[in-house]
């Protein structure tokens, strides 16, 4: 299953979803609407390495909740991901099994190179 994981407010999301011409294959999932599935999550951490690789770090609920991101363990990333959309890194793409988070101009590019290999 071939996904990307958005928000629909979200405005540098949707200059990235036109930027990479997604394949009709591939599932546009606003996290808002439809929140992100433990399953989602477990695959993604196992491309990724790491559930702390999903966190968006910028997140104004880390402030809010008094979360100190430098000592954010596994299992706290993985729970906060499940708790809410918010503290996961946007946009994500999922697809031929390689995974791409985040909007840097590089994992753009990358996501771009392999959806038209």
């Amino acid at each position: 299953m071939n996904f990307f994981l958005h928000l629909s407010t979200c405005s540098t999301c949707k200059q990235i979803i036109k930027e990479l011409n997604l394949p009709d294959n591939v599932d546009i999932i606003d996290v808002k609407k439809f929140p992100i599935t433990l399953t989602q999550i477990e695959k993604l951490k196992t491309k990724k390495g790491s559930y702390k690789s999903l966190i968006n770090n910028r997140a104004q609920l880390f402030k809010q909740l008094n979360i100190d991101t430098k000592k954010l363990t596994e299992e706290k990333a993985k729970q906060l991901l499940t708790d809410h959309y918010t503290f996961l890194k946007r946009p994500v793409l999922f697809y031929k099994g390689k995974v791409f988070v985040g909007n840097r101009k590089e994992e753009i590019e990358s996501a771009k190179k392999w959806i038209n290999e």
